[in-house]
């Protein structure tokens, strides 16, 4: 009897889920027909795929073997996909986005459905790198587009061959601890102590701008992701300054959000390459979806 390649890819949506229940909601089918097509595979096929615990399905021996042979069904699928979107014209290929935490939950990883949708051909691969690094290898040409954050009072200058393309302006914010009223403008935070940013991030360059206003603070700890900032404010360490874009999930009991006039905003800025066969359509195209996923957030 043929295997039937539909039964093998449901085999690999448990496996990579880790669960009848949970590769139901992917499949966006009833646990029911999960089973029933895993208990087919396995008639069909004579041998048992799935190990089930009480902490989900693993695979069984044969079951590797199948979902192995699922993942090169899939491989090629999506290899003759790019090859069909060539063929009619459609723009097709690999393009590598680097950038920081934020940047890429907020905007590039909601931009992956539409970019699929629009241009089924091009192959988005994400990078999660420092900005050192990622500016690197958008210079080395290892990475096609570079998400960068800079202060609106930052220097602007981008180095030749290169271009940047401002996706949103955010606001700064304040985060308070419990113990800290919320403030009407930034002189009531006179004396307060502060989270102090890793030096070189536009963090650390907007609170030197509060600092010029206040007078120098007093700064408590070093920070540079940003939920370690929303644990040490949580904590009660100090007050922090971050954009709006880390504010967008649940934040820890106790924590405030404000803003006071003189905070200023933050720049995310998606740098590529632009030469005389740069960017490729592929890269445009996919700065393009970046810019719609940004315009779509609300930061007020």
């Amino acid at each position: 009897m043929t295997t039937d390649p539909r039964r093998l890819a449901v085999l690999l949506a448990v496996h990579r889920a880790g669960g009848v229940l949970a590769a139901a909601d992917v499949l966006r089918v009833t646990p029911s027909a999960v089973s029933q097509q895993i208990a087919r595979l396995e008639a069909e096929e004579g041998v048992a795929v799935l190990d089930r615990g009480p902490r989900g399905a693993t695979l069984t021996a044969a079951g590797r073997v199948l979902a192995d042979a699922a993942e090169r069904i899939e491989g090629e699928l999506v290899e003759a996909r790019k090859a069909l979107a060539a063929l009619g014209g459609e723009l097709a290929g690999r393009v590598t986005v680097a950038g920081f935490q934020t940047a890429l939950r907020a905007v590039v990883a909601p931009a992956l459905a539409s970019l699929a949708e629009h241009h089924p051909g091009v192959d988005l691969v994400v990078e999660e790198r420092d900005a050192t690094d990622a500016l690197r290898r958008l210079r080395e040409g290892d990475a096609d587009v570079v998400l960068i954050e800079r202060d609106e009072d930052a220097d602007a200058h981008t180095p030749r061959g290169q271009r940047d393309v401002v996706l949103l302006e955010e606001p700064w914010r304040l985060v308070l601890p419990p113990q800290v009223a919320v403030p009407t403008q930034l002189s009531d935070l006179a004396g307060a102590t502060w989270l102090e940013s890793e030096p070189g991030t536009a963090a650390a360059r907007a609170l030197a701008r509060v600092a010029a206003q206040v007078g120098t603070l007093t700064t408590r700890h070093v920070y540079y992701d940003f939920d370690v900032a929303l644990a040490l404010v949580a904590a009660g360490q100090g007050i922090g300054m971050l954009p709006a874009l880390a504010l967008q999930g649940e934040l820890p009991d106790g924590v405030t959000v404000a803003t006071v006039p003189g905070l200023g905003s933050r720049r995310l800025v998606a740098r590529h390459r632009a030469t005389r066969h740069e960017p490729r359509p592929t890269v445009a195209a996919v700065v393009d979806e970046l810019l719609a996923s940004a315009s779509a957030l609300d930061l007020a």
